[in-house]
């Protein structure tokens, strides 16, 4: 069974945004693939949040009904499935930094490395790129 998208509640940019990514496990989901450049189903499993496993799979199924990854066969192991996220889920990048900038402003206990915060303060867009160029070649380098 495939999972649609969730139904609008109205037509409120900020709304339309929240029905994809205003749970507690998406943005975590998408952190993961997008910064940490997990790929792997049991890679997410590691994460420090300890997501269950079910709700893993609901996230990355909705992900993939709205458009923000893909998915493949791994080539070098034909049972895994290989995770990426697309451009729509990279153009989330952006407001994903900011929320760690705020996070890392208002909370004295982040796990957000300085010179992380630092970079995304002196050089947000820089960041960006490389962070988008690392898509780029993982899934170029995969495919191989």
């Amino acid at each position: 069974m495939r999972q649609t998208t969730p139904p609008r509640r109205s037509d409120c940019p900020i709304s339309y945004a929240l029905d994809f990514v205003g749970d507690k496990w998406t943005l975590i989901v998408l952190r993961d693939l997008i910064i940490m450049r997990k790929q792997h189903f049991r890679d997410f499993l590691g994460a420090d949040e300890k997501i269950a496993s079910n709700i893993l799979a609901s996230r990355l199924k909705l992900l993939e009904a709205a458009g923000m990854l893909s998915r493949r066969r791994d080539p070098a192991h034909a049972r895994q499935v290989i995770y990426e996220p697309t451009e729509k889920g990279l153009d989330l990048l952006p407001s994903m930094l900011e929320l760690v900038r705020w996070s890392a402003k208002y909370d004295s206990r982040t796990a957000a490395p300085p010179a992380l915060v630092r970079r995304i303060a002196e050089d947000r867009d820089a960041y960006i790129a490389e962070i988008r160029s690392l898509a780029k070649e993982a899934k170029t380098a995969t495919r191989k």
